[in-house]
């Protein structure tokens, strides 16, 4: 699970550049594989990294639109580079995902801990907040799914709002 985790904050960092310099699509594969290198030497397999970025811009017209309906108080160009981006990446697991290879509470988990890591002091709750909507607007997926696939790392605690333990 490590593996991902880093895959995820990899591929955030990735998005944040991408954003921050300007989004430019042609500089994509340059933005990933420089990022892969740095933040991942030696890792063996980097197609998770490459299918979230890819697949995050690929729906990031549905994602933003759903961050500001969530967020309303918050106009997407306002949101930092670093949220703005965790959210799509959160977004994308969360609504666009694969339930079985990532549960829910599992996307949520993992988007709160890239906010705590890399956002600002707020960072968390936000992000919490936001993912949180989304999920109790999709109608809690899994909620009371406690099978030994779907229960996460064990780490991220959740409650039924799938709110993280931390992030209380």
């Amino acid at each position: 699970m490590a593996n991902r985790h880093l895959s995820r904050s990899i591929a955030m960092q990735s998005l944040y550049e991408w954003d921050f310099r300007g989004r430019d699509d042609n500089k994509l594969d340059e933005i990933i594989e420089k990022d892969i290198n740095e933040f991942g030497p030696g890792m063996e397999d980097s197609s998770f990294v490459n299918d979230l970025v890819r697949n995050t811009l690929k729906n990031r017209n549905q994602i933003d639109k759903l961050i500001e309906k969530c967020a309303p108080e918050w106009p997407l160009d306002q949101v930092t580079v670093v949220d703005r981006n965790i959210l799509r990446l959160g977004i994308y697991e969360l609504v666009f995902g694969n339930y079985e290879e990532v549960p829910p509470k599992v996307a949520i988990n993992e988007a709160i801990e890239l906010a705590k890591s890399f956002g600002g002091e707020s960072s968390g709750r936000f992000v919490n907040g936001v993912l949180g909507t989304i999920y109790r607007e999709l109608g809690e997926p899994m909620k009371d799914d406690t099978s030994k696939n779907h229960k996460g790392s064990g780490d991220n605690k959740t409650d039924e709002n799938g709110k993280s333990e931390e992030a209380k």
